[in-house]
């Protein structure tokens, strides 16, 4: 929790507001608005909760609902509402709304005190309590193959005495349990907003002559006689709600059970991924300490060492990367704006990956407060500009390049702008689709107005000052003719370094990036911050030592086109997370053409931005050991 976040108390019948967000589906992968679907609806009608940014980007739409909760009061199959649900399942025929969202898995989100509704279901055996994705709209039988509605919750609330305040109370656990239960019933005449029906099969909770009463169970609904109710005509929704008291769970800590998806996933996964990832640091730092640091220490005392007579009368030919110190340092042969821009904004994204995880193991981005890692995200990637300014334009000045202000454009209008662009493009599609996701114009103009105003500016002052440094001195000079490079072997060839360069990185990582692909995907919660900053930093040091191995190797070949080769050797692990995103993609059952191009469109988004983070590591990584390398030799 943010320090400051005040926790609600009630007194014994205080009025506990109960809220509906989007609903979700991992098929569709767009969120829909509760109330399009024919739901029961507040008398006066739905009202939206206030937002901040980042609960609008992610397809958040919190909303009042209809449901009566009093802290510490019972309550037995409470009508609600009649709904007409719209036409039957019948062959030929269209499905109605309810009956496609349910086809579609789509998931209710509730929420009680900004508790997010944990899902209990039932059966013959056993008790399920799953505490992401909400609880499920409807379910399709596999006998009959219709689709059948939840029009009965059990809502079940724990509560904690605070401890400060007399008689006064805490939420600390909100679960669902839905039931579909098909209730004949007559409307009721008279205007009465707890009773709109007669219902003249009442199961045992229902039941106002039954004594004492009791919450509806699943023996209640598999009782002989008893059916589900269709998604389809007429229906009559109730809710029962159930107290508990918990002294044992603090208000402080209620939220631990989501994070920790009530484990779901031990920590030893996680760990098994930190020891992987350190076995294979470890590897490859044994391979530099085996390969680089014999062989540079017997380059270093070959190249420094005075010739003899014999030596000199022989005039044997020198060979090795000390051939190349005349072009090592030598501007990069296709486009240096390019490269300089690509290691801005590549530096841009490693300042604001690193700042957000910090905040999150900090606990400053607790899914509890919802919609700020989101907005942290965004708020760093603009106050980051001018990073990518400055590393723009101290590369750009190093490789004596003129077009200053067009490398400062580019770098403020490049990567926003392709980002921009696929997002407007992905919000058109979501109106289309009629999805939550679709970002409301007021939106959008933040958002430019975070572009335009703050990150452009602060990309130009970075830049200013780029400008004004000196150029990066480099331990040798550079010849005016280039040095012709001789034919290299194949294993030094571009797909090769690729296929190498982004294997092992992304071999450390790939445990961590499954969790992480289940909480943008699949709605889970991702918590475990700490170990994603371990395997942060591991996925920087791998990528910076497998770069600077194939660039000493490349030295060696005598081939100085170093630049374009480091950046795209670290930069490749980013091609194998997108290969990966293929694989993972099979576990969302998605079917439509929408869902297609949001997938794989912003996992081509995410991987472009990894690409140029990685590979300004790999450029980094590799210009400093080439500089020390050629700074510890003597050049006649």
């Amino acid at each position: 929790y943010l320090p400051g976040v005040n926790p609600l108390s009630f007194a014994e019948g205080d009025t506990v507001k109960l809220k509906v967000n989007k609903m979700t589906s991992t098929k569709t992968l767009m969120p829909i608005d509760y109330y399009k679907l024919p739901f029961c609806a507040p008398p006066e009608g739905p009202k939206m909760d206030r937002e901040n940014l980042g609960e609008f980007l992610a397809g958040d739409r919190i909303e009042s609902s209809p449901y009566r909760l009093y802290m510490k009061t019972e309550m037995y199959c409470e009508q609600l509402c009649i709904a007409n649900l719209g036409r039957g399942e019948s062959r030929g025929a269209s499905p109605n709304k309810v009956v496609k969202a349910i086809r579609k898995n789509y998931h209710n989100n509730w929420i009680v005190d900004n508790l997010s509704a944990a899902s209990k279901v039932e059966d013959e055996t056993t008790i399920t309590t799953k505490y992401w994705q909400g609880f499920p709209v409807g379910f399709v039988d596999e006998t009959t193959k219709k689709a059948y509605i939840h029009n009965h919750v059990n809502i079940e609330i724990m509560y904690h005495p605070v401890e400060t305040e007399t008689d006064k109370y805490r939420v600390v656990r909100f679960t669902v349990e839905p039931f579909s239960i098909k209730h004949d019933f007559e409307p009721n005449e008279e205007d009465s907003e707890t009773v709109v029906a007669k219902i003249l099969n009442p199961i045992g909770s229902c039941d106002l002559s039954q004594k004492p009463r009791k919450h509806t169970d699943w023996e209640m609904l598999t009782a002989p006689g008893r059916e589900a109710q269709e998604a389809s005509g007429k229906v009559l929704f109730t809710y029962d709600v159930t107290w508990a008291e918990n002294k044992e769970l603090h208000w402080a800590s209620r939220w631990d059970v989501y994070l920790s998806m009530d484990n779901a996933i031990p920590a030893r996964v996680h760990w098994f991924s930190i020891l992987n990832s350190l076995i294979i640091v470890a590897v490859l730092s044994g391979m530099i300490v085996a390969i680089l640091v014999r062989n540079l220490r017997r380059d270093f005392a070959r190249y420094n060492r005075l010739a003899t007579d014999e030596e000199k009368a022989e005039d044997l030919e020198e060979f090795g990367w000390k051939l190349v110190h005349a072009d090592v340092f030598r501007p990069p042969n296709f486009s240096p704006l390019l490269l300089a821009v690509a290691c801005g904004t590549g530096a841009q994204i490693l300042c604001m990956s690193f700042l957000t995880i910090v905040f999150s193991c900090l606990g400053f981005l607790s899914p509890a407060n919802r919609g700020a890692l989101l907005m942290a995200e965004l708020l760093l990637y603009v106050l980051m500009g001018w990073v990518a300014g400055y590393v723009t334009a101290r590369l750009y000045k190093t490789f004596k390049g003129k077009q200053w202000q067009q490398a400062t454009m580019v770098t403020a209008f490049g990567f926003p702008g392709i980002t921009f662009g696929f997002f407007f493009l992905m919000d058109l599609l979501a109106i289309g689709e009629g999805s939550t996701d679709a970002v409301p114009f007021t939106t959008i103009l933040v958002l430019l107005v975070l572009w335009f105003l703050i990150s452009t500016p602060l990309v130009f002052f970075g830049a200013y000052f780029g400008y004004k440094q000196e150029a990066i001195e480099f331990p040798v000079n550079t010849s005016n003719i280039p040095r012709q490079i001789p034919d290299q072997p194949w294993f030094m060839g571009i797909p090769f370094t690729l296929a190498i360069g982004g294997i092992l990185p992304f071999g450390a990582c790939f445990v961590e990036l499954y969790f992480i692909l289940a909480s943008v995907w699949m709605d889970q919660y991702y918590y475990v911050f700490g170990f994603l900053l371990l395997v942060f930093f591991i996925l920087l040091i791998t990528c910076a030592e497998i770069t600077v191995l194939f660039d000493y190797f490349q030295l060696c070949a005598e081939n100085y086109h170093w630049w374009w080769r480091s950046f795209c050797t670290a930069g490749s692990t980013a091609l194998y997370v997108y290969f990966y995103s293929f694989v993972y993609f099979k576990q969302l059952e998605a079917s439509t053409f929408a869902t297609y191009v949001l997938y794989f469109g912003y996992m081509a988004l995410v991987c472009m931005g990894l690409f140029m983070m990685c590979g300004f590591v790999g450029v980094a990584s590799s210009l400093y050991f080439n500089k020390t390398i050629f700074a510890s030799i003597k050049i006649d």
